[in-house]
Formats: C-alpha cells, structure tokens, sequence
C-alpha cells in the first residue's frame, strides 16, 4: 500500500474495510471532542456564575471538613437570660396560692416571694379607629365651601377617600416590607393576624409611592445631601431589576449612619455622581468597578476594598508555582500587616506616633513590590500594572495615611443585604414608579434603624407626622408667588 506526501496512506488503496474503520475511528474522536465542549461550556458558566459579584451567595457549593457544632462555645462570648419586666412594664400581678404542704408531709413557713413573669400578645387585638368630625361650611358671601382642618386628616380626606389607614399602621407595614424584608403580599395577613387590621397590597403599595413622591422627598434629598457633606463615603452596586429589564441599584453608606439607595438603568460614573459629585472634599471607599476610575473622579480621594484586591491576588496564586508566587504572596503579606496594624490602632494596642511610623515601612515596601517594571510572568505583570497605578494615586493603602478611612468596603456590602433579600424573594420593581418608592423608603428606614435605636416602627411613625404636618403646612400657607 502506497503513501501519500505527507506520509499519509493513499485513499485509492484503501479497501473498503479499512475506510470505514477510520470513519468511525473519526466519529468517536468526534463525539469525544463534542463531550469535552459541552463539559467545557458549562465549567465556564459555572465559573461565570461563581464570579458574578453577588453581595450574598446562597453557598459555598463545599462542606467544611470539621464544621463547627451551632450555638454559643463553652466559655466563649457573653451569656444572657432573659431580664425580668420593667414595673411600667407589668400589665397583670396573679398572687399564687402557697403550697399545703411539704411532700414529706413537713408543715411550711413563708421564706421570701419570687417574681416570674409570661410576656404576651394580647388575646384580642383591636385596631385603634379616630373619627374626626369635620365642620364643612359655605360662605355666605361667594357660596364657596369651607372645610375644618386638623394635624392627622390630610387636607383631600373627604369623599371617597375620607376613611383612610392611619400613620402608624402604614409605618408598620412598610417597616415589615423595607425594613425587615417580608414580601409586601404577606403584610396584610402579618397585619391582621397581631393587629385585626385589613388592608390589601395593592393600598401598601400605593400608599408608599404616594410617600416617596410627596411627603417623604424632602427627607430623601436631604439625605442624599448629608452623604456628600461626610468625610467618608461607602459605595457600592448589585443587580436589580425593573419591569423585568436589567437595572442597577445602588448604595451609599456613611459610618456616621445614613445610608441612600438608588436605583438605575446603568452603573457609570454619571450615576455615582448624583450623590458623590467630582469635587467631593472626602474619601470614596469602592470596589475596583471601572465606573469609579473615571476621568470625573480623578481628583476624588479613594480607597480600594483590600477585599477585592485579595482576591484577584488569589487568583494568581492558585495558577503558579515556584518564582512566578513571590510577588503575590509578599504584597498580600504587606497588605494584611497594614490591615493588622489599622485595626491595632482601632483596638488603642498601637499609640498613633507607632502606626504612622509602621505606616510608612509597609507603604515603603508596597511601593516598591509595586515598582513600574517589566514582568516575566503576564499575570503578575497584569497586577504590577493594575495596583501599581492604584498606589500612585494612593488609592490602595489611604488607610495607612489616614486612619479615619477603613481598608475594606465591607460597609457597603452589609448595607446592600436588604436589597439582596428582597430580590430572591420578589421580582424587584414591576415599574419605576415602584423602584423610586423603594429607594427613597429603604434609605429612610436603613438610616433610621442605624441612627434611632428602639423601635423601627414608632420612629417611622413620627417621620410620617413631621412629613404630613410639613405639607400641611405649605398647603395652608398657599402657593409661593
């Protein structure tokens, strides 16, 4: 049998055994090849979905070896038991017969009286219903009609609308949904079962756009304000949806307490701007998004989450051995000892003469792994390029500079959790009527659950009445000319 140029057998000599061997020899390497692409093709939607940035993932997708058994450790952390009822506190005193008898059959003498108390839901809750009977008179002059006012009656409460849900009823029914997370068609039944009070879905919905567009606008610009005037400035983003179109909700969280959500079409840099505009006097604590190296926060100070840049180092690290690890692994060194040494300093372990001055070694030797150079190794000259431009801008360690400003974003990431548990159990704003109400109520309610401890409910309560009797207020002073 004879070959061909390349050393290949000739196809004419072939005989018709041999040609059907090699088709199917070419069919298996085939169907081979076609099982290795799709296992391929779903280990990289998997590794998609896994670096997706999510602010809660569901799982690890691995079990821990040793994992720890749940509850409080032997000796570990603070016990408590419940405290006994405040004497304002006590709704019923039940004096308990003492007992006949000793089970020896031993006669009883009276030592001391000790108090347990059972706190309660009252067995039959009743919603507190207020009417207010409003004079309507007519002027005799022009025949106009003239009705009474008051504080708690919105001034178009008459008609078909003149029985409403009161302040406090909605404050508990947004503080469920907002505050605490429960799906806004569960509220009415939470409502009637504890309170006896009936309200549908849709009257909660309404009601809270109602709010955000009117009364509760001028706390959220308020709000949003009060981020740009702080020295420090937590960002960050997640997705979002609204009318089933991709979105962007965003946070701006403050550690003096005020947190401001919005929601957007897009996360670009013109979006950031809305709240932290290009001449902010603080610091903006982000992740690495491209949205914040804009050319309009150049002169913005900033501080990269640490996290994040441990993880991409991470990343490196898992695919080299040998020489190509020491770049990583040193500078991860170097940023933790920084970390190490920002948190001594919170503790008050290191006095702040010692943390400038161990401030100044560590930023010396990150600088310097950081160096401008030509890597052997394309990763690590990717990170050299990356943190290194980062560095020069003093992006990467502000928080060995100024101790005010944290190494992570973590801040951030805890506020967006809210909105990460509403979005697995909701469908996130059905219009954009909705997505407003949202961001101005979930900015209200996360600010005043960090600003205003006891209960989330009253302090709404008293949000809402400052907010009526200020529209009152400006109706009955009339339009400004």
């Amino acid at each position: 049998m004879g070959e061909s140029g390349d050393g290949r057998p000739d196809a004419e000599q072939l005989n018709r055994e041999q040609l059907i061997g090699l088709v199917r020899k070419l069919e298996r390497l085939v169907d081979a090849q076609r099982t290795e692409l799709e296992r391929l093709r779903q280990e990289n939607e998997r590794l998609r979905r896994e670096g997706h940035r999510q602010a809660a993932p569901f799982s690890r997708r691995r079990r821990k070896p040793d994992p720890q058994r749940p509850g409080r450790k032997p000796g570990r952390g603070r016990f408590t038991q419940r405290a006994a009822p405040l004497a304002d506190q006590v709704t019923q005193w039940v004096a308990v017969a003492p007992p006949g008898s000793c089970p020896c059959g031993g006669a009883l003498e009276l030592v001391h009286y000790e108090d347990a108390s059972t706190t309660d839901l009252w067995a039959a809750a009743r919603p507190a219903v207020t009417v207010y009977r409003v004079p309507v008179c007519r002027c005799r002059r022009c025949g106009k009609t003239v009705r009474g006012r008051h504080p708690d009656l919105a001034g178009d409460q008459f008609g078909a609308t003149a029985h409403r849900v009161g302040d406090r009823a909605m404050a508990a029914a947004h503080a469920l949904h907002y505050g605490i997370g429960v799906p806004q068609q569960q509220v009415p039944r939470i409502l009637r079962e504890l309170c006896g009070l009936v309200v549908t879905p849709s009257a909660l919905s309404q009601d809270a756009m109602r709010r955000a567009a009117r009364d509760l606008a001028t706390e959220y610009r308020a709000l949003r304000a009060s981020v740009a005037a702080r020295g420090v400035a937590h960002t960050d983003d997640t997705g979002w949806r609204v009318a089933g179109a991709p979105a962007q909700l965003m946070v701006f969280a403050t550690p003096e307490g005020e947190s401001v959500y919005q929601i957007r079409p897009q996360h670009r840099n013109e979006e950031v701007r809305e709240v932290l505009p290009a001449d902010y006097a603080g610091t903006m604590v982000t992740d690495r998004g491209r949205s914040y190296d804009a050319r309009a926060f150049a002169a913005v100070r900033q501080q990269k989450c640490l996290a994040h840049v441990h993880r991409s180092i991470d990343a490196v690290l898992e695919q080299k051995v040998g020489a190509a690890r020491v770049l990583g692994e040193r500078l991860k060194g170097a940023l933790k000892q920084g970390q190490e040494l920002w948190r001594s300093h919170h503790q008050g372990r290191v006095s702040a003469r010692r943390f400038r001055a161990a401030a100044q070694r560590i930023q010396a030797k990150i600088t310097d792994l950081l160096r401008p150079r030509r890597m052997r190794d394309p990763d690590n000259d990717r990170l050299v390029h990356e943190l290194g431009g980062h560095d020069d801008r003093g992006n990467l360690t502000r928080f060995l500079h100024d101790p005010a400003v944290p190494p992570t974003n973590n801040l951030a990431e805890r506020e967006l959790r809210p909105a990460v548990k509403a979005r697995k159990v909701s469908q996130c704003s059905k219009t954009w009527r909705g997505a407003r109400a949202r961001e101005c109520h979930l900015s209200i309610t996360r600010t005043t659950e960090r600003t205003q401890p006891g209960s989330l409910i009253e302090a709404l309560h008293r949000t809402y009445r400052h907010a009526r009797r200020r529209a009152a207020r400006r109706t009955a002073r009339g339009p400004s000319p």
